[in-house]
């Protein structure tokens, strides 16, 4: 009896032993992770985040919004363990990273329309074209067209207000690429700010406003602003759900990524931010209102995430 009693004694520590370490293991991983980048994506990362630490609440997760230029920048001088990117990488900004001997994996985690707004109160703007928007925002228009009646007519003989993101927004290289032809090309006589909720408000208290940003940002304000459809040449649409994934809201549809540093990819803490931000990016992004890559394109940029880990 007494050596059964013993036995029972050195079975209770060892389970109260294992217990410790499985607590321990419970603990989860801790580090910090910096990111910074496009504003037009930091809901989706943050949303990502926000879930992320529920799971690890031990590993912090900054989240900057430089805009994708400035995020590149910090990007390249290793300041950063992941970009968020609202355009892919310019050659200059690659070289950058090169000389810095930085290597690293672009994931594309959702699609975003360019939203072109105008005060609720404008009646007059059923649609803009193409060219018309063109002949507003290239630079010879700068000091040129400055009234609503010289895009058309029709239109009120006063002054237009415009509004728009930075010149370090991958917003602004997307946009200017897509209608002016060349990205970076525009008038500058216009307000701009990398924070779009300065957009919003500048647009919401000028009748004679206008103004681009990413749509998720429309969708959060809808009850600021008024959305205009955009006419690529097969006639006016507006920038929704379905026809920014299914292509018809051209030319102003575009991919959204992250770019993630090879040497922060190594550390635990950043595998586990980007297996998570993979496997969720489809429901999160839908939250917030962005548009998911079908199913089996996540699965492809899941499976293009491995292949790079097992080459570090």
């Amino acid at each position: 009896m007494r050596i059964n009693t013993l036995l029972f004694i050195a079975f209770v520590v060892l389970l109260a032993s294992c217990g410790g370490n499985t607590s321990k293991k419970a603990e989860g991983l801790t580090g910090t992770i910096k990111i910074d980048g496009s504003s037009t994506v930091y809901p989706i990362t943050e949303a990502v985040a926000e879930e992320f630490r529920v799971d690890e609440p031990k590993i912090q997760v900054t989240i900057g919004i430089s805009g994708t230029g400035g995020g590149f920048k910090k990007f390249g001088r290793g300041e950063t363990d992941i970009s968020d990117a609202s355009r892919p990488i310019k050659e200059k900004e690659v070289k950058i990273c090169e000389e810095s001997s930085i290597s690293y994996v672009d994931l594309t985690v959702a699609y975003d329309g360019l939203a072109v707004l105008v005060n609720p109160n404008n009646d007059w703007v059923d649609y803009f074209t193409v060219e018309e928007l063109k002949l507003l925002w290239e630079p010879a228009a700068q000091g040129v067209i400055m009234k609503w009646n010289q895009i058309r007519a029709e239109w009120p003989d006063e002054e237009i207000h415009l509004y728009g993101p930075g010149v370090a927004s991958g917003t602004y290289d997307y946009f200017t690429e897509a209608i002016v032809g060349q990205s970076g090309s525009s008038r500058g006589d216009f307000t701009a700010s990398e924070d779009d909720n300065v957009l919003v408000q500048g647009i919401a208290g000028d009748k004679f406003g206008l103004g681009f940003f990413g749509l998720a940002y429309y969708e959060e304000n809808k009850d600021k602003l008024r959305l205009v459809a955009v006419d690529g040449g097969n006639g006016p649409v507006n920038p929704t759900l379905e026809t920014v994934s299914n292509g018809t809201y051209s030319p102003l549809s575009r991919p959204l990524f992250i770019y993630v540093n090879s040497t922060a990819a190594a550390k635990p803490e950043v595998k586990k931010f980007v297996d998570f931000y993979m496997a969720n990016a489809l429901e999160l992004s839908t939250e917030v209102g962005y548009v998911p890559l079908p199913a089996v394109l996540y699965k492809a940029e899941a499976e293009k995430w491995t292949t790079f880990l097992e080459s570090l």
